[in-house]
């Protein structure tokens, strides 16, 4: 299933449990910057940063039914239908942009270069892109699925890529590849963590900022 078409058909009962570490990203991004959340589903972590003070707000997402759904719950956001290859927002738009389980959505190598590129291209020099992801599990049940998926694909897949019983295909990253994905960047912090995951097991993780170099 397209990832469109999957996050479409489950717009309405998904219920996003990763935390948003609000004291964290308030480190590196000020009340007065130009936000995006890039992949921000039904707006949730947009509606977070409302509360601690943030105004100057913009996220999109592929799916117009998460996007539907969002302006539903939170009226007052700025929430627009976008595909992640192409923003339509001039170079330089942004102070900050906000990757929040993104990454594991995007199970290729190149559509993740090339969505990473994009935010690149909208962030301002010296700008802030926060991430927040899944990296690889070492217990049975996770490396079982990497290692089906590997097996059903003839070995094409990156390892960690697996699929849900409800037609969702994943990745879980190791850490070598998220900080390849993002040499292009400075490395401003990076914190490994543990998350629920939104089917209810748990996952390792990290939160990092990385910066847009200002040359």
């Amino acid at each position: 299933m397209k990832p469109r078409d999957y996050w479409n058909s489950v717009a309405e009962t998904k219920t996003f449990t990763t935390p948003f570490d609000a004291a964290f990203f308030a480190r590196f991004v000020p009340l007065d910057a130009a936000i995006l959340d890039f992949g921000c589903g039904y707006g949730r972590t947009l509606a977070e940063l409302t509360q601690s003070g943030y105004r100057n707000l913009c996220g999109v997402d592929l799916s117009d039914k998460l996007i539907e759904r969002g302006k539903r719950l939170f009226p007052t956001l700025d929430l627009r239908v976008s595909p992640p290859s192409t923003l339509d927002f001039p170079d330089a738009s942004f102070d900050a942009v906000i990757l929040f389980a993104v990454l594991t959505c995007v199970v290729d190598d190149a559509e993740q270069e090339t969505l990473v590129a994009e935010a690149r291209r909208v962030l301002q020099p010296g700008g802030v892109l926060y991430v927040n992801d899944f990296l690889l599990n070492d217990d049975e049940r996770n490396r079982d699925r990497y290692e089906r998926y590997q097996s059903a694909t003839n070995g094409r897949s990156a390892f960690g890529t697996f699929a849900l019983p409800d037609g969702a295909t994943l990745r879980h990253h190791s850490e070598e590849r998220v900080r390849t994905l993002f040499q292009s960047f400075e490395t401003a912090a990076f914190e490994r963590r543990v998350f629920p995951t939104m089917n209810g097991h748990v996952s390792n993780g990290f939160a990092a900022v990385f910066r847009k170099p200002l040359i």
